[in-house]
Order: C-alpha cells, then structure tokens, then sequence
C-alpha cells in the first residue's frame, strides 16, 4: 500500500495503464533566416491553438463551459502577444531555433509562478509548462499520448498530467488516476472532480512501482493506492464503492433545502469563484450566493488591464445570474507575489509583506481602482452586489476605499447612473492587525469576512507555501483559532455580518467550532456546499457550545484536531 494526496474522491478499481510522454530533448541551434523562423514558430501556434479549441468544445459538451475555462485559459496564453512576441524577439534577437526560444521565455515566466507559493500561481505554472510543450511538440513533429480511447477499467498511472491530457479522458473507460506529482488545487486534479474520477496524486516513485496491466485499487478521498490487491481488499473497496455512490446521491435531497441548525439556526452557504463562468457550479450545487469573487483572475492572463467596461460587464453578469443572492466582490488583490508584466511591478524580496492589495490599489487610484470600484457600483443596479477590501491592516486604508466609493457614487449621481444606493463596503480579515482591531472596525465597516489562509500564515509567521514549516500552518492552531473566535464576536456585538471565506469553512473539523462561534456565512468551493448543509443541519449550536469550550481550552493544534475528530466520530 502507498499514501500519496487525495486529489478527487472515490474508488478506483482497474488495471494500470503506465503513461509516459516522450521526453523533449530541446537544443539550441542557430538559424540563419530568423524572419522564416518566425514564420515556422506562428504556424505551430495556429496549430496548437486549433488543437486546443477542438479539445476545449469537446471537453465543454461533455464536461461543462466552466471546466473547459481551464484550457480556455491556455487559448489565452496562446493569443497573449506579449509572451508571443517575447519569444519571437528572442528568435529574431539571437538567431535561434523556436523550441528553444519557447523553452526559454515559457520556463522564465513558469519558474516565476512556482516560485511565489500561492496555490494558484502553482496552477499558473503547470499551464505554462503545458503550452510550452505542446508547441515544441508540433514543431518538433512528435505526437501526444491519446488517452482518450483507453480499454474500460483502466487506471492511469504517470508522472504528471497536464490539464490538456486530463481533458481528454473518457470517464466511462477510467476508473482512477495515480501520478508522481501534482497537487490537490493543480488544474489537471480540478478536471479529474469534474469527470468524477478518482485520483492520488504526489506519489512518489509509483513509476517504478507499478506495471502495465496490474491490478490496482486506489482511494482517491484517503490518497491510498494498492497495487496487486487480494481478492479480499478488492471486494472491501467494490463495497466502499458503492457505499460512496449512494452517499453522493444522498446529498442531492439537499438541494433546495435551506441551511439551518436543529435549533434553528440560519447560516448562509455560499461559494468562492474567480469568474463569471464559475456561477454555473454555484446554481447546480445550489449556493446561497457568492461569498468570495476573486477578480485578480480577469488581470491574469493577458497582455494589458481589462477596461472598464469589461470589468462591469463580468460583474453585471454573475449578479444578474445570481438574482438577487448577495454577491461579495473582492477588489483586486495583486502585488509582489502575483506577477502581472503589464503593470510594472517590481519584484517585492517580501512579497507577501509588501506593494500588494489595498496598497497597491490607493497608489493607483486613476488608472486601476477607480475604474475598478465604478464598474462594480454599475453593475450593482443589476444584483445584490457587496465590495470587500483585502489585506486590510489600518482603518485608514478602509477609510479611504470607502471615500472613493462615495465620490464615485456622486459622480454617478450627477451622470444618472443607476447603481445600488446602499451598496455594502466591507473588509477581509486576513490580517493580525485587522484581527486585533476587529472591536474598532466593525464600528465602520459593512462586514467582516475572514480569509483564514492568510490570516493563518500571517498569525503563525508562516510561508503556506513552504513545506518545511507546514506542520504549523493549521486554522486549528489554538492562536488562530482565538483570533477566528476574537473576530466574530466583535462582528455579532456590532450588528453586521460576519462570513467567512477561507478553505477552513467547508472544514468538518472547523464547522462545529464555526457554528459555536457564531458565524454567519460560509463561503467554499461549490462543490463543498452540499456536505457542509448536511453537517450543519444536523448540529445543535446550542449543544455546540460546549463542544467549543472545551476545544478552546487546549493549548496545541494536536490536542485541538484530536479532539475534534473524536467528536465527529461519536456524532
């Protein structure tokens, strides 16, 4: 048996399929005609490009437009004239071969992504890598793995999947994917959920562990793989299949329900997005709105700053799809660790310390904020639209985004634009000093919704992204838990709303302790929304609180998730 990361629950059961792509031997060569180069590296995009399209419409038939967004994304990359043209300068420039010219500016910009720690840069980083090889390949005249007519029961074994292979998978022929890398928020493990099939990933060394054609179990909820498993295992895990099947479908009866507690109790479930496409996830998982809309995401990947009126028009559409339900929209959270070429942002030697967020935006007001705060006051005239202000640390920072928003709501005014005239203005606690001053801020502000990736990292002085302290980056901490607590109650005893909007709430661990403590709404991936309303129709918060004092009493993370987790045994 071997452990790697649960990357999409289920139970695989199969033979193993070894997937190996050719290794790319890329060479520097000097060309003594760049501009037909030129020529040579454009015809190799267009085909990459064709490729993608043809993959990106199958994947949206079968899967769905908010999955095929991910290679949408990659037909992005592919259009951006700035990284385009950075590589035909390095061929015109230096007189090179187009592999190698793509291998150098493609590798540049992925090693900059990994290098930032955040989850979603890591994401950023293997669509590089993606597009990078695939237009080596067409010009080198080596053709991909097609594994999208593999024999029924198969199980993919391999080092990596990029996100164009996983789209190509038929889930009705595999049953489970096992890889050497990757992890559990990488593009390729959001396409393995989407097709339902389970995964293990970040396994380490299984290539040299498995052959073709073995017998394979793997437990994609536990990151468990078998390899040559008895009779007696295959038939325990047949029956946990099943078990799990029916469990999912269980969930579904609560769709439509509403989310309250046994002693009636109500909470909002509501879901984090990154754009508008993502709003048909958060319909069929049945959200109560959206808590968190990350619009960093509609910046990234282009080669200059959406306008105004395309920054309104995403807005005006998941507001108006969301009919009514509260929208929560994050203003643009960028900096030092967030690389955006076009807007000219040195290097930060601390980036998560540094020239980002709120900071960023009250520096360039005119030219990005401003535009920003009035396309998302128009597009409040269509919805239920709030703004929340990241990376808050003093009032004064929400004091001057909320006097923005008021001169921008006159100018309106005057111009006879119509916009949500008590449109809510609230801040993310993701800060120790916002946190520590939770009394003082929720005398001003709209609402509070706590980010508890950074408020963990920032409380406990610890790099998420580093793995050699990632023993103490946990929301169970007993210090982030007292601030998570701290926060709350400041919010309840001022009347306003108080959400959260980390990974923490759809944590069963944390839920219980969540309810206890008072929160309003949860806000998590829409697929998590379902099995957050099922734990917390069946909790008492009023039973809870003693559940929670005690939980507050120990002094370590390990005595905190211990005792949780025998709680949730014995409920």
């Amino acid at each position: 048996m071997m452990r790697g990361t649960s990357a999409s629950a289920g139970i695989g059961i199969g033979k193993a399929v070894v997937v190996e792509e050719t290794d790319l031997k890329i060479k520097k060569e000097t060309i003594a005609d760049p501009e037909a180069e030129k020529v040579r590296f454009q015809a190799a995009v267009k085909q990459a490009i064709e490729e993608t399209e043809v993959l990106a419409k199958d994947l949206a038939t079968r899967v769905g437009p908010k999955e095929a967004e991910i290679l949408n994304g990659h037909l992005l990359l592919f259009s951006d004239i700035f990284l385009m043209g950075e590589i035909e300068n390095i061929i015109a420039g230096e007189s090179v071969n187009s592999e190698y010219a793509i291998e150098n500016v493609c590798n540049t910009y992925a090693d900059t992504f990994a290098s930032m720690g955040d989850e979603l840069m890591q994401q950023r980083a293997t669509d590089m890598r993606d597009i990078k090889t695939r237009m080596q390949k067409v010009l080198m005249g080596v053709s991909s793995v097609d594994i999208s007519a593999l024999p029924e029961g198969s199980i993919i074994v391999a080092k990596d999947l990029t996100p164009s292979m996983t789209a190509g998978i038929d889930p009705t022929k595999v049953t489970g994917i096992v890889t050497e890398l990757g992890g559990k928020t990488s593009h390729s493990a959001i396409l393995a959920r989407a097709l339902e099939i389970p995964a293990v990933v970040a396994l380490e060394g299984v290539l040299n562990k498995v052959t073709e054609g073995e017998d394979i179990v793997l437990d994609g909820s536990e990151g468990i793989v078998i390899v040559n498993p008895q009779q007696s295992v295959k038939e325990e895990y047949a029956a946990k299949r099943e078990a799990f099947i029916k469990e999912k479908k269980e969930l579904e009866e609560y769709i439509g329900k509403p989310t309250v507690t046994r002693d009636g109790v109500h909470v909002e479930l509501v879901a984090n997005i990154g754009k508008p496409a993502d709003v048909e996830k958060v319909l069929q998982y049945d959200g109560e709105g959206v808590g968190l809309f990350r619009t960093e995401f509609l910046f990234m990947d282009r080669s200059s700053m959406p306008t105004e009126a395309e920054q309104y028009e995403a807005y005006r559409k998941v507001a108006s799809a969301m009919n009514g339900k509260p929208v929560i929209i994050r203003t643009l959270d960028i900096g030092g660790d967030k690389e955006i070429p076009y807007m000219g942002l040195e290097k930060d030697e601390n980036p998560f310390l540094g020239y980002r967020a709120i900071r960023f935006c009250l520096d360039r007001k005119e030219d990005v904020y401003k535009p920003q705060l009035r396309a998302l006051l128009m597009a409040s005239a269509f919805g239920n639209i709030r703004i929340m202000v990241p990376m808050v640390t003093c009032l004064e920072e929400y004091r001057e985004a909320k006097a923005l928003v008021e001169e921008l709501k006159k100018e309106l005014d005057e111009k006879g634009i119509s916009y949500k005239k008590d449109i809510q203005v609230g801040i993310m606690v993701e800060t120790a000093a916002a946190s520590l001053m939770a009394d003082v801020f929720a005398k001003e502000v709209d609402f509070f919704s706590i980010g508890t990736n950074d408020l963990t990292q920032y409380t406990m002085a610890v790099d998420r992204g580093n793995d050699k302290v990632s023993y103490l980056y946990s929301p169970l901490n007993p210090a982030v838990l007292r601030s998570i607590r701290h926060v709350i109650e400041c919010g309840r005893k001022e009347g306003i709303m108080v959400g959260m909007c980390g990974e923490a709430a759809s944590d069963p661990l944390l839920i219980p302790l969540l309810l206890a403590f008072g929160l309003n709404e949860f806000s998590m991936s829409a697929s998590a929304i379902l099995n957050a309303r099922k734990l917390i129709t069946g909790y008492s918060t009023r039973e809870l609180q003693a559940v929670a004092e005690k939980a507050m009493s120990f002094a370590t993370t390990k005595e905190v998730e211990d005792y949780m987790k025998e709680f949730i045994r014995r409920s």
